[in-house]
């Protein structure tokens, strides 16, 4: 009986100190490394001033390491895929430390997709956060290493408001590594217009006309950092 519990203790002490893929974020700290869970290790990071207080503030994506998020490819593209979730913390600058005021554990990609099992790491060519004139910006770029030549920039503004992150803008640029055709979209939720661009070409001056037609954009609210998922970034897009 004394061996069984002991047992039972052990795999429950386990289940307790498991990595876990959505972990608790603490509140505030004296540093930004103390906002990362055990477990999980920051990818990429960026300072400036979001909330015009003259101080610098800190966001940071981290990511999870655990190798049960490593999986075995049969498909095309590499042997593995890393699945490891990934989340954005923004921290803002205090007299005294950091404090916690945004988080998203759905918006981030990862850096492998067990669907699309050639597309390489959305972040890994954007850098992925950007502080830009008191805005926020989170940056992917979207490319197949096999299957297709299509590639495609999303670019999402973020700006400190109403005591909370609202997205204002998104930017879509595409084009052909075969071709050179592009094409760019730009929508801006803050003054309900939205631009596209056609008939560009970045490889051909003769042939790179762009023309740019406005339109006005129907839409209700804006969606704040904290809601925004990967699904709903794809009906922001198609806009």
């Amino acid at each position: 009986m004394k061996q069984i519990l002991v047992l039972l203790f052990s795999l429950t002490s386990l289940n307790l100190f498991a990595q876990s893929d959505n972990p608790a974020i603490q509140q505030t700290g004296a540093t930004a490394n103390l906002f990362i869970p055990k477990g999980w290790k920051q990818i990429y990071s960026a300072k400036g001033d979001l909330n015009k207080d003259n101080m610098a503030d800190e966001v940071i994506i981290i990511q999870n390491t655990n190798p049960k998020n490593i999986i075995k490819n049969d498909g095309m593209g590499g042997a593995q895929l890393n699945v490891n979730p990934r989340m954005i913390l923004v921290l803002f600058k205090m007299a005294k430390g950091y404090q916690l005021k945004a988080k998203n554990t759905k918006f981030i990609p990862t850096e492998n997709d067990t669907v699309s099992t050639c597309l390489a790491d959305p972040l890994q060519e954007t850098g992925a956060i950007n502080i830009k004139n008191g805005a926020l910006i989170l940056s992917y770029q979207y490319w197949l290493s096999c299957g297709s030549y299509g590639v495609t920039n999303m670019d999402y503004t973020f700006r400190f408001q109403n005591q909370k992150f609202e997205l204002i803008g998104c930017d879509t640029k595409s084009f052909s590594r075969s071709s050179g055709e592009e094409d760019i979209i730009s929508l801006n939720f803050s003054t309900r217009k939205k631009s596209e661009t056609s008939g560009g070409n970045m490889f051909d001056d003769k042939t790179n006309k762009p023309k740019t037609v406005w339109k006005k954009l129907a839409w209700d609210r804006l969606f704040t950092l904290d809601e925004m998922t990967e699904e709903l970034a794809e009906k922001v897009s198609a806009l």
